[in-house]
């Protein structure tokens, strides 16, 4: 892979993040804050709850902006973390989608309708009518649905050139090597988690695997734990988002790195030890975008199966983590008690000195 192959790669990986963050943009725009007033009333039932938050993200394309906007929530007030659980599990559903979309791209035969389906025959046409929109309408509705219309054709077009850049790394013994030694688990989990702790996008980072799949050098045995890594590394824009937050908007984003975590571990310990049992045979065959996506999809739906049932658990760990302190008790109901020095304690014998030592 030479210098230029691996600048194409990066500018491929530029528009691609440039079109996930535009049609995002384009998406709440155009809802007009809908969301947020859907996110405050349909979340009392778990279940609504995980719904609501798959349908969310499958239409802004972020489980990280769902689960921030969670956070947001249960920070003013206006959401439980009872509540944030069931949308942070199925915000990890709805992030699944794109997966799928970019698995359009690994379709090959030569009929019409079904070349038509790939996302490099139908994006020009995306970015065609957005363009004109942008340039020929005055109405800012239909500016956000040409932010849309481009930022998806732009997604896709990133995707196809980070594809052809590294398609060449297919016939180099030493990327075969790497990603070889990236079939062991826990170095595979390492792999996903940092780029997608770097990039903070577990939607971008599954984009990459399957732009390396194309190249048919990734095999299962190195996909799957690269998977479960990148689950785990999309918690760290939620975890941001709690710094200076309230306890329990920290304690919302701690419920989604223990969901990720405890997941991951549960897939990864029932996956091999069936797999020691009875050996899988496709884990040496070659990954495939579809397959990625596939694999993704199972593993955030299977652990919102098991662990929804123990969400309350979740809420009650997060707790322990970040334990209420005693709060102070108000001035009126504590009239009349000894305070210091054996002084009644009044808000006339309390300096401000006195009330920060309390």
């Amino acid at each position: 892979m030479s210098f230029f192959d691996l600048l194409t790669m990066i500018g491929g990986l530029a528009l691609f993040l440039y079109g996930m963050n535009l049609m995002g943009e384009g998406l709440s725009r155009l809802s007009g804050g809908r969301l947020e007033r859907v996110l405050e009333k349909l979340t009392r039932s778990p279940l609504k709850a995980v719904l609501v938050g798959a349908g969310v993200t499958a239409v802004i394309q972020s489980s990280s902006a769902t689960t921030v906007m969670a956070v947001g929530f249960v920070n003013s007030g206006i959401m439980r973390l009872q509540q944030a659980v069931g949308i942070i599990m199925g915000a990890n559903i709805g992030t699944t989608v794109t997966s799928w979309i970019l698995g359009l791209a690994g379709i090959s035969s030569d009929a019409f309708w079904i070349r038509m389906l790939k996302p490099t025959s139908f994006s020009p046409i995306l970015a065609i009518g957005g363009v004109a929109m942008q340039l020929f309408s005055r109405r800012e509705k239909h500016r956000d649905l040409a932010s849309i219309l481009m930022g998806f054709a732009l997604l896709m077009f990133g995707m196809d050139i980070m594809s052809s850049a590294v398609e060449p790394l297919a016939g180099v013994p030493g990327f075969i090597g790497l990603l070889t030694r990236f079939s062991h688990p826990l170095l595979g989990m390492l792999a996903g988690l940092v780029l997608t702790a770097a990039i903070q996008s577990s939607s971008a980072s599954v984009g990459i695997l399957q732009a390396l799949c194309m190249t048919g050098a990734v095999s299962y045995s190195a996909a799957i734990p690269i998977i479960m890594g990148q689950n785990i590394g999309t918690c760290v824009t939620a975890l941001l988002s709690g710094i200076g937050a309230s306890k329990n908007a920290k304690r919302t984003a701690l419920v989604h790195l223990y969901f990720n975590v405890i997941g991951t571990a549960l897939f990864m310990a029932v996956f091999y030890i069936v797999n020691a049992v009875r050996p899988f045979p496709f884990l040496g065959e070659a990954a495939t975008p579809f397959g990625v996506a596939a694999v993704h999809s199972f593993f955030n739906l299977s652990a919102t199966v098991c662990l929804l049932p123990f969400s309350k658990l979740l809420v009650r760990l997060a707790c322990l983590t970040i334990p209420a302190k005693d709060m102070p008790e108000p001035r009126s109901a504590g009239a009349g008690r000894p305070g210091a020095f054996g002084q009644p304690f009044s808000g006339e014998n309390l300096t401000p000195m006195r009330i920060w030592r309390r």
